[in-house]
């Protein structure tokens, strides 16, 4: 199969054309060549590159860490099955750490929601909106009830 234009490559990637010009100026991928009215052309090569990038993309991986996962892929002669699954169980912490941050907020907001009336009164005693305003939100009563959940379930 012969080389095929940004077009046609980000047709069949399901991605815009801004978004492979993007990656080409991140220095993730490059195309083959130009054609003589200046397109950038692309192999398959640069196709199944292109599709590894928009995995690991999917699955979290942040633009830096792709380049690092191409240059192991690139080099996988060098480079041990155990050092890449040492680097993606790194990810896999620092997403535990993100989902923890996460609930942790939910709980907190939950806590928020569940302490306001939510009736039709003015919103000059508002729980929620009086709690963001405090800069002790975190030693509040209905703040504790959350830190001590998530204290406990850790």
């Amino acid at each position: 199969m012969g080389l095929i234009k940004i077009g046609e490559l980000a047709k069949r990637s399901n991605i815009s054309v801004e978004s492979l010009r993007f990656y080409e100026s991140e220095q993730l991928l490059e195309p083959e060549g130009r054609s003589n009215a200046g397109y950038r052309l692309y192999s398959v090569s640069d196709e199944q590159k292109l599709s590894f990038i928009l995995h690991a993309k999917k699955v979290g991986f942040s633009l830096q860490e792709i380049k690092t996962l191409l240059s192991l892929r690139a080099h996988k002669n060098n480079h041990t099955c155990e050092e890449v699954k040492q680097y993606t169980g790194i990810k896999i912490g620092e997403i535990d750490a993100k989902i923890h941050d996460l609930q942790t907020m939910k709980t907190a907001l939950q806590n928020l929601y569940g302490a306001c009336c939510g009736g039709i009164e003015s919103a000059e005693r508002c729980t929620i909106l009086s709690s963001l305003d405090n800069p002790d939100l975190f030693s509040l009563p209905v703040m504790q009830k959350s830190i001590t959940r998530i204290k406990n379930h850790d």
